[in-house]
């Protein structure tokens, strides 16, 4: 898999804007992809040093739409940590 094909994108939330302050990202990621493709494309792509990632599989659920259920899309997220000092400029003027 080609390393900008990884990263989907960010996920701006209130937890993972709180986790930023300690050194942690989340990143929507392609479901195919694995703990060392994302650490390489999170190096690649923002020039940092990535001490950990943790990847969860985010199921989707089932909801109605008038008479009809439809599935929502399965996520794939990862929570990448950095080296101390290393930020990554996800919004601009944060």
């Amino acid at each position: 898999m080609k390393l900008n094909e990884v990263i989907v994108k960010p996920l701006i939330t209130e937890k993972s804007t709180i986790a930023q302050e300690s050194g942690k990202y989340v990143f929507h990621i392609d479901p195919r992809a694995n703990k060392v493709e994302v650490k390489q494309a999170v190096e690649h792509a923002f020039s940092v040093t990535v001490l950990d990632v943790n990847i969860t599989k985010n199921r989707g659920k089932m909801k109605r739409f008038g008479p009809r259920m439809k599935k929502t899309p399965d996520i794939k997220k990862a929570v990448v940590t950095l080296k101390q000092g290393d930020r990554i400029q996800i919004i601009e003027g944060v």
